[in-house]
């Protein structure tokens, strides 16, 4: 079986999310996977091994200072010709099965040419008609036609429709961590602005990581560039997630039972949605701002919470391998039906 595989590589959740996977899906010798990824330019790309000889194109992305979201920039700063050029030139016919996880350039061409395509990741389960139904106008015309797909398979931290839980790395020691240390993952922010609030917090140990900041240390704030395997290690020591409001980096806080506070993208609607509904199911915390103040309270009143999920990742390479073709209903219910355990 020969798959396509598309990742954006907009922020890190997707191409974490999709990491876990390919390492499931490499005890697969029947499926030959290509990945392609976009978004971002490839320099900026790190830990990339697990996805072999990858392609890459510049598809579509977004711009962001000090933490919003600019919408005129990012329809100015996108080469919407070069989109076009490439989904025209990419040839998928030759693929048995197109996977996108919110990647344009696959999704578009597999439309294009009539081919099967997979739409597999967190903004799928904006399709789930208890939700979608929320949406304004523009925020439906979005999910739908951003990176359309046949078969959406969404993913979501509670039962909810036909979505499926999240896939997150499996933690066979995970502990709830030290109670002053502190990651703080605000890849939108301005670092500048991150350290100024959290200079005065010297009673915690803060782990900042960023793709605009070097290697340093600021007395209790250590500052890391990203690197898959270090974050992993410093989140597995904290006992509190400063993040924005990502898909990704909340299932891992909530699989690890670390308190989490949450500051969304500000004009992002998927981070504005996956905050209030964080935050209507009691999961974490959400900071408008980050300020000291707010960040100061919120580890003083911070309320731990976690989420029993079974092994997605392998369950879904099954899934793939066997052709995708179970009912996305069932894989649902019986991925949820494995949970033994609820929040606590």
């Amino acid at each position: 079986m020969k798959i396509l595989y598309g990742v954006q590589g907009t922020g890190n959740g997707h191409l974490s999310r999709c990491h876990t996977l390919a390492q499931s899906l490499t005890k697969h010798r029947n499926v030959e996977i290509d990945y392609l990824i976009s978004g971002r330019q490839p320099s900026g790309l790190f830990d990339m091994e697990v996805f072999g000889d990858y392609q890459w194109r510049q598809g579509l992305s977004f711009v962001t200072e000090r933490g919003r979201l600019r919408r005129r920039k990012t329809l100015l700063n996108n080469h919407w010709r070069q989109f076009w050029q490439d989904v025209k030139n990419l040839s998928v016919t030759d693929y048995d099965l197109v996977i996108t996880d919110y990647e344009p350039v696959t999704a578009w061409a597999a439309k294009k040419q009539g081919v099967r395509c997979v739409g597999l990741g967190r903004q799928y389960a904006f399709h789930e008609p208890d939700l979608f139904k929320r949406l304004s106008w523009w925020q439906k015309q979005l999910i739908s036609s951003f990176a359309p797909c046949s078969e959406p398979v969404g993913m979501h931290w509670l039962a909810s429709g036909n979505a499926i839980p999240p896939v997150v790395r499996q933690e066979e020691n995970a502990c709830v961590g030290l109670m002053q240390r502190v990651v703080v993952y605000l890849p939108f922010e301005d670092p500048r602005d991150i350290i100024d609030q959290l200079q005065p917090l010297d009673n915690y140990e803060f782990s900042l990581f960023h793709p605009k900041v070097e290697r340093k240390s600021l007395g209790h704030i250590e500052c890391y560039p990203p690197s898959r395997t270090e974050f992993a290690q410093h989140f597995s020591k904290a006992s509190a997630i400063l993040s924005n409001a990502g898909f990704e980096t909340s299932c891992e806080a909530l699989s690890q039972g670390k308190a989490l506070a949450v500051k969304p993208l500000a004009g992002q609607f998927e981070q504005k949605w996956n905050a209030r509904l964080l935050q209507e199911h009691g999961l974490a915390s959400v900071l408008k701002r980050v300020e000291t103040s707010d960040v100061d309270s919120w580890l003083a009143q911070r309320e731990p919470h976690r989420l029993y999920w079974p092994n997605v990742a392998e369950t879904l390479a099954q899934w793939i391998a066997d052709g995708a073709t179970q009912p996305v209903a069932e894989l649902s219910a019986e991925l949820w039906s494995r949970n033994e355990k609820t929040a606590i």
